[in-house]
């Protein structure tokens, strides 16, 4: 950052907390989470990029349908959705072990990944 700019932020936030605007934050006095825990410290920001422009590897794709589909089967359904969720989610395991066979620097994963960006932009 700029020097200066420095020194307008840190203000900044000395007057708002002053004012009180942090006191009640969801998650105030919670360890913080992050996400990208499994990734890379250096390559965060650009995760980070890329998944807040909508283009996630396929490995997290799969993972985020999983958890997706874990949290409705937490909802309490019926014993036949419950079978269609059991379905889908031994389908999203299968494929997601399939991409972790071919590994992330693999060509097959690289070609895929790069297809569903050029979608994606398109």
């Amino acid at each position: 950052m700029i020097p200066g700019f420095e020194a307008i932020v840190e203000e900044r936030i000395k007057t708002a907390q002053k004012q009180g605007r942090f006191d009640n934050l969801e998650g105030k006095g919670k360890p913080l989470l992050f996400e990208e825990s499994h990734v890379p410290n250096d390559l965060r920001m650009a995760h980070k990029i890329l998944k807040n422009s909508g283009f996630l590897p396929p490995e997290v794709e799969i993972r985020k349908q999983m958890a997706h589909v874990r949290e409705i089967m937490d909802q309490g359904r019926t014993s036949e959705d419950q079978a269609k969720l059991h379905k889908k989610l031994n389908y999203l395991m299968a494929k997601l072990d399939a991409v972790r066979s071919t590994g992330p620097g693999s060509a097959l994963a690289r070609d895929q990944y790069r297809t569903s960006l050029l979608r994606k932009i398109k």
